[in-house]
């Protein structure tokens, strides 16, 4: 089982809250748009860390991160990047393959819209924790947690960090 701590949209702002909620995480994860590569940084001199690049992100960023990451992690399929739609409107950039070849976590950033829905026509689950940084128009900042165990997502939760 592995403890997971995502986060997405930090704008160049990594509140310290981030590492108290995500001190008991195994791996941290990040959807993209860091805004800084200090924030790549600190994250991975904090836990195992898996990122792939936001649009706002530069070169330094984008040659740490890839845009897509695909990856198993136990024993569940997971695909991240920074824009990818939610089901039912998928962006096109991944849509083909989506449909072709859906993961059983498909976790996107972006939006700044906390969101979690399953796509029962792909059997997936989709995430996106929202931002946690403080540029955007949301209005709370947000971060989830959730394990994964024997090819299951469980005990996912929401963490609302101050507001903007």
């Amino acid at each position: 089982m592995k403890k997971i701590g995502l986060l997405s949209d930090t704008h160049s702002y990594l509140d310290e809250a981030v590492f108290t909620h995500f001190e008991n995480c195994d791996e941290v994860w990040h959807a993209g748009d860091f805004g800084s590569i200090d924030v790549v940084e600190r994250l991975k001199d904090f836990k195992p860390f898996r990122g792939v690049y936001g649009n706002i992100d530069g070169k330094d960023i984008r040659t740490e991160c890839p845009e897509h990451l695909r990856f198993n992690c136990e024993g569940v399929d997971v695909w991240m990047t920074h824009i990818g739609g939610y089901p039912g409107r998928y962006a096109a950039g991944v849509k083909a393959e989506i449909i072709k070849n859906p993961p059983k976590l498909f976790i996107c950033g972006h939006s700044h819209i906390l969101k979690v829905q399953y796509d029962p026509k792909l059997a997936l689950l989709h995430l996106n924790p929202g931002a946690a940084g403080k540029q955007g128009w949301h209005k709370v900042r947000t971060l989830m947690r959730f394990d994964l165990d024997l090819g299951e997502i469980k005990n996912l939760e929401i963490i609302e960090l101050f507001n903007r």
